[in-house]
């Protein structure tokens, strides 16, 4: 049994064995780490359906209303049906004439899915479709720029905590634990009425709104910062940086911050779909984007006014939740896929 042993173990040694004296092979070329960490994502099929997913969507919301262009954002379809009604009319004089009286809607309001409209059209007589788009844009844009307001307020409150420690780390997270203590709807609900009683112009309303509420919602970027910094400032190269006298801020900004950038990257990803959510749920409170603008948020918040479109008109309120859906999905899809492409532990 020995000898079987000591024979696996020579046969596998002379396996491992490498010849020195074979030169090594030029065309044999090292993986940087980007491109492992691009080849984990992209083997993730979650990861592709989640790519898929916000390519179409920005396709869509982007591109589309170049070859869509027969109905705006805020067009009405003025073909609705008229009643015509006559009566014969004496005068005092007896002269006899004919009146005629036109009732009915002249909006083509809540049509049903057709060559002309797609998806149809609103209560308003507003092609659905053309509104999905920009009001996609609106949508997409808002919860970008909410995104990174309340990551750079975090990477910048984050890094200074982390870094100096001390007392002003304590003033900053006892910060973050009010901020936290803030329910966030009560709060937009005040925020709302305090920007109509000045006077806030109406198609600025959300992006102000959305604003102020990423000035509440960074506690959570700056603890994870923190929470980085505090072990990444101990490191040797950080040591070598302080001997090299180099300042605060580049110690802390391009030193401290690239190495936790995976981190950010991964919490900005998923806070999109939070974002996202955050303005649909604003526009069902009223607080959103002004009528006749559209988001996604605004067309599906009608269903809280009338029960008959809930029931009976799901091509008004279903495509834009639809995409609400597909984007929150697929902006979780890339956070994950990107959280295991960049975890230095996986090795599949």
């Amino acid at each position: 049994m020995e000898e079987e042993k000591i024979l696996e173990q020579e046969v596998l040694d002379e396996d491992l064995s490498v010849d020195t004296d074979k030169p090594l092979d030029k065309n044999i070329k090292l993986m940087s780490p980007g491109r492992m960490v691009v080849r984990r994502f992209l083997r993730s099929k979650l990861s592709i359906a989640g790519l898929i997913m916000l390519i179409a969507l920005f396709a869509f919301c982007w591109l589309g209303p170049v070859f869509y262009n027969e109905w705006g954002e805020t067009d009405s379809d003025r073909t609705g049906a008229k009643d015509y009604f006559t009566y014969d009319v004496t005068d005092e004089a007896g002269n006899e004439f004919v009146q005629i009286v036109v009732s009915g809607n002249d909006i083509n309001k809540l049509a049903d899915p057709s060559s002309t409209h797609f998806l149809g059209t609103d209560e308003a007589g507003m092609d659905i479709f053309a509104r999905l788009m920009y009001g996609g844009r609106r949508s997409l844009m808002i919860s970008f720029l909410a995104v990174f307001l309340t990551s750079a307020l975090g990477i910048i409150m984050g890094g200074l905590a982390g870094y100096y420690g001390g007392i002003v780390d304590n003033i900053i997270m006892r910060i973050c634990d009010i901020f936290m203590c803030l329910p966030t709807l009560p709060l937009m609900l005040i925020l709302g009425t305090v920007l109509e009683a000045i006077g806030v112009r109406s198609e600025y309303y959300i992006y102000v709104l959305m604003g102020l509420l990423s000035l509440f919602s960074w506690t959570g970027m700056a603890r994870l910062v923190r929470g980085q910094i505090l072990f990444l400032r101990e490191q040797e190269y950080m040591v070598a940086a302080e001997a090299m006298g180099f300042s605060t801020p580049r110690k802390i900004f391009k030193h401290l911050i690239p190495n936790i950038l995976p981190q950010i990257l991964v919490s900005m990803t998923l806070s999109l779909g939070s974002m996202i959510l955050y303005e649909s749920t604003l526009s069902y409170l009223n607080l959103g984007v002004p009528a006749p603008l559209s988001s996604w948020g605004t067309m599906v918040e009608i269903i809280s006014k009338r029960n008959d479109i809930l029931q009976n008109h799901f091509n008004v309120w279903g495509p834009p939740g639809i995409c609400i859906f597909i984007a929150v999905l697929g902006f979780n899809f890339i956070g994950d896929g990107l959280r295991d492409a960049l975890d230095p532990k996986q090795r599949r």
